[in-house]
């Protein structure tokens, strides 16, 4: 069964939305950047109205948009937002910290780990800045750090889901249901069967699946 998880911008659309279309929302603001972390009374009014629909609220947590290097007071920010997302209702935590070389910063994670409460952690498209060649040792390191879910088209370099379907069905081979390979980037209502077939991952996301 095909899993949909819809990227909302802010509250446009949530109302429409129903649990025999999308079984998830990534909640954000600003997508012409990426997306960054919506206010506090957008993810509450979205929380409430989405689970009285039985659609579960993953959160992004993202001061800027830009690269993905945080110093510490961003980070500091970003520990903040992170409790107030939980507080305000969110199921799961979208978040992705890299260092200068694209590498996965994993001491930033780990500082944020503990605002985090246990809730569910996705690791955004930030991914796909990382070198095709460490994507899996990143995974590893990901899976060991209690992600549940990998947001990804590929990688940076090629905007194009199509152009990566053979290094996508890679990453899913090598998960092997230790973490979820969420497919995004070019994702719509209209092709995404097909690309949860030809990728061999049942989750897809995106604005347009709905």
């Amino acid at each position: 069964m095909l899993i949909k998880e819809f990227c909302a911008e802010n509250l446009t659309h949530l109302s429409g939305l129903g649990d025999h279309q999308v079984n998830r929302v990534e909640l954000c603001d600003n997508l012409a950047v990426g997306g960054t972390t919506p206010s506090y009374g957008v993810i509450k009014e979205a929380c409430d109205l989405l689970h009285e629909k039985s659609i579960t609220v993953a959160t992004m947590i993202r001061p800027r948009g830009g690269d993905f290097v945080y110093n510490d007071l961003e980070l500091r920010a970003m520990e903040e937002d992170i409790l107030k997302s939980i507080e305000a209702g969110s199921d799961a935590l979208v978040l992705g910290c890299l260092t200068k070389d694209n590498r996965l910063d994993i001491d930033a994670i780990e500082q944020l780990l503990p605002a985090c409460q246990g809730l569910p952690l996705v690791f955004h498209m930030a991914f796909d800045y990382i070198s095709t060649d460490e994507q899996k040792t990143a995974m590893d390191h990901l899976i060991d750090l209690g992600f549940v879910r990998i947001l990804t088209h590929g990688h940076a370099e090629s905007n194009n889901i199509m152009e990566n379907i053979s290094h996508l069905k890679e990453l899913v081979d090598y998960a092997d249901n230790r973490i979820e390979i969420m497919i995004g980037g070019g994702v719509t209502a209209e092709n995404a069967e097909e690309l949860s077939q030809m990728v061999g991952t049942p989750i897809v996301h995106g604005t347009k699946i709905v």
